[in-house]
């Protein structure tokens, strides 16, 4: 074949597969002629619309359809009286709908957007119930994993928010249930403090036992774990052969627990299975 006609079957080549995609874009033309965008059910209602249906999917229990509706109120109406309540009520479903990021976003945005608003105290309680339950924590009751194990960074952070509503709100309606679970978050945490320290004294690290253990007394003042965290001490100090200290701390121990369960069984405590899910 000589290079005039190498040129012409190159070019028919050439002609044919533009014939087929010109033949294709036509074909994609036209069948996306024959479909119309889908439309918003919603387009046109007022913001009352929107509120009371967003309502009506919450009491359903419909969260992503709540939370549509919630999120156009915001979108569309964000002046107007029911953006304040919507964005409440988005991080209400959030929760509800284990999405905590989501639902802390829209707590910040609120405190932002309304800094004075009379729903500020229900938003610090719905923050110290976001960290107080985690999504993981529902696992709890088939895990029987005990509160104090998992990390306390989420509880740290219920508690602030619980403490900032009773601080800045002490008149709230929320403030008494979140001195309740402040009062369980005090013991959580130090129970937490108390693991390690066991941790450390079951693996020979008896100082760092030493250190953890009188975090707790220090921390934690009253807390019930304060009298296994002496006997920890008390435990570690005699390993470590420091008399002294390990006197010093059993007349402590003795003094506020006369009748310490721990000289008779050891470390081996049952463990508190007690979760407050049932509060929500």
């Amino acid at each position: 074949m000589n290079s005039s006609s190498s040129l012409l079957f190159l070019n028919s080549i050439k002609n044919h597969w533009l014939r087929i995609g010109v033949l294709c874009c036509a074909m994609l033309l036209t069948a996306c002629g024959t479909f119309e965008p889908e439309k918003d059910p919603t387009a046109g209602w007022t913001a009352e619309q929107l509120y009371k249906d967003a309502r009506a999917e919450m009491d359903a229990g419909n969260w992503n359809n709540a939370r549509e509706r919630l999120e156009s109120i915001e979108a569309r109406y964000p002046f107007g009286i029911q953006a304040q309540q919507a964005l409440i009520d988005q991080a209400y479903v959030n929760w509800k709908d284990e999405e905590p990021e989501q639902a802390l976003a829209a707590i910040e945005r609120f405190q932002r957007q309304y800094p004075n608003s009379p729903g500020s105290d229900y938003m610090l309680y719905l923050k110290g119930l976001i960290s107080f339950t985690p999504p993981s924590a529902f696992l709890a009751h088939l895990t029987r994993q005990d509160p104090s194990e998992r990390d306390p960074k989420g509880l740290r952070e219920s508690f602030d928010a619980f403490n900032e509503l009773i601080t800045l709100y002490p008149d709230s309606r929320y403030a008494h249930d979140a001195k309740l679970r402040m009062t369980w978050l005090v013991n959580t945490i130090a129970e937490n403090e108390l693991n390690v320290a066991e941790y450390y004294y079951n693996r020979g690290a008896y100082v760092a036992a030493v250190n953890r253990a009188q975090r707790v007394i220090t921390d934690f003042e009253g807390v019930p774990a304060a009298e296994k965290a002496l006997y920890i001490m008390y435990l570690s100090y005699d390993k470590l052969g420091q008399e002294d200290l390990r006197d010093t701390t059993q007349r402590v121990l003795d003094e506020n627990f006369p009748d310490s369960i721990y000289y008779e069984q050891g470390l081996s405590t049952p463990t508190n299975w007690w979760n407050p899910l049932h509060w929500l």
